[in-house]
């Protein structure tokens, strides 16, 4: 990454937009955004992808900041996943068209766009992805070469703040609406808990072993940015450090790593293993999904029809009084749920008025099984005329023989010489008296002889 970065942007306007007001209850700054990559490189070409004609409100600032609006035409039978088809298109003709484009950065949270991120990987491209910890996909925050997220680009100044409260002056009937907004935001940043700094040292010492063995001084800059190829999620700023100076001397404050010479040229060693075993988190994410599938199995019906994200959080305190999101690694509730989603345990919804809506995930729905085969059938067809065979019992004679002997054929000759024929009674008289014997004449019943 020693080359100059030339960065084409591209917005995915109706991912990021919802994203951002269901979780962080504010309107999507694009400017910060665009600030935010200026310190990665230059910002040689910028296009945003919506349905503009809904998009009123948007489309001021971003003329403002000279990004380039590409329509998205909806079609009759909906298009969900128009914009992201138009989108990776245009990468990736840019990948091919303009080969002075060394970067690109994709805001959105949507994991559609995982292939496209691993298409211009393998082209030698840098990519950076912008999107929020709560509702960006883990899968996709940890396959690109450093993910910036939108919760650190929002605490970083007020220019979120400064574009609502004009809108608000403009018209004030809906000073109400913001400022349920205003304090649903105050309560969140409240929520958020800054990590602890046991949770970053796995990650610190595996990035130390990494340069010694390179055989590297390991300084500040080539030590974030070897985090940074270990963890592209990674941010400083989770842990309540401002740079990443101010994380460094915090790891050396607590004692777990040594650090010399002067500020801004530091050289950062590693401690023993006795220090490196004191650090071991506690806590693993993995841990807390076994809790969140008992609750959610606990309140299946309620979830049916969905059910905003603070009520889970609360049913998961009552199950486990002590839980605090921060301890596995997540600096808020919201976190852990986009995490859970991509174990598909739960299905998130953004809502602009209800916040993050909770869902059972696929994992609670089996899919069904897939239709048998013809032969399948065809065997199961013999097996169940085998079972309706009736079974031969001891307690008396078959009351028929299931299967008879094979009747032998009878000639006509041979039938003749068994079977007698039947007589008729002409036919009897006749041979009894065939058979009667003859009577014999006696000399005394003779005639006299005539004289």
């Amino acid at each position: 990454m020693n080359e100059k970065l030339k960065i084409a942007v591209f917005v995915d306007y109706d991912n990021i937009e919802i994203g951002v007001k269901s979780t962080l209850q504010r309107e999507f700054d694009v400017a910060a955004v665009l600030e935010a990559l200026k310190e990665r490189g230059d910002l040689v070409a910028k296009f945003a992808y919506a349905d503009w004609g809904r998009q009123e409100g948007a489309k001021r600032q971003m003329a403002e900041n000279a990004v380039q609006m590409v329509q998205r035409v909806p079609s009759p039978r909906g298009d969900k996943n128009g914009a992201d088809i138009n989108l990776a298109l245009d990468a990736l003709e840019m990948a091919f068209t303009h080969p002075h484009i060394n970067a690109f950065a994709i805001v959105s949270g949507d994991s559609d766009f995982i292939p496209l991120v691993n298409k211009l990987k393998e082209y030698g491209k840098t990519i950076f992805v912008v999107g929020g910890r709560a509702f960006t996909s883990t899968i996709l925050q940890k396959n690109c070469h450093e993910f910036i997220s939108f919760e650190v680009l929002t605490d970083d100044g007020s220019r979120g703040e400064s574009r609502p409260q004009r809108h608000s002056q403009q018209q004030p009937q809906q000073q109400p609406q913001q400022q349920q907004q205003q304090s649903r935001r105050e309560r969140q940043r409240e929520r958020r808990q800054s990590l602890e700094l046991p949770q970053a040292m796995p990650l610190v010492e595996r990035a130390l072993q990494v340069l010694e063995r390179r055989e590297v001084t390991p300084q500040l800059g080539l030590l974030k940015s070897t985090m940074l190829q270990l963890d592209s999620a990674f941010s400083e700023r989770a842990y309540g450090a401002g740079s990443f100076t101010e994380f460094v001397e915090k790891l050396r404050d607590a004692g777990f790593v040594n650090v010399s010479g002067e500020e801004g040229r530091y050289v950062i060693e590693r401690k023993g293993e006795a220090a490196k075993a004191a650090v071991e988190p506690l806590h693993k994410p993995e841990e807390i999904l076994s809790v969140l599938r008992d609750v959610l199995e606990e309140h299946r019906l309620e979830l049916d029809a969905g059910r905003p994200a603070e009520d889970l959080e609360q049913w998961v305190k009552e199950t486990q009084p002590d839980f605090e999101p921060a301890r596995y690694g997540f600096q808020e509730f919201a976190e852990l749920l986009n995490y859970a989603q991509d174990k598909l345990v739960v299905r998130v919804e953004p809502t602009e008025d209800k916040g993050l809506l909770v869902h059972l995930g696929a994992e609670f729905y089996p899919p069904a099984p897939p239709e048998p085969t013809p032969e399948e059938l065809a065997a199961q067809h013999v097996d169940t005329e085998e079972d309706e065979k009736q079974p031969e019992t001891n307690v008396g004679p078959p009351l028929f023989n299931p299967e008879p002997p094979p009747k032998r054929k009878r000639t006509r000759k041979a039938a003749a010489a068994k079977t007698p024929r039947k007589r008729t009674a002409k036919a009897a008289s006749t041979a009894v008296k065939k058979r009667a014997p003859r009577k014999r004449s006696t000399p005394a019943s003779r005639p006299p002889a005539s004289e």
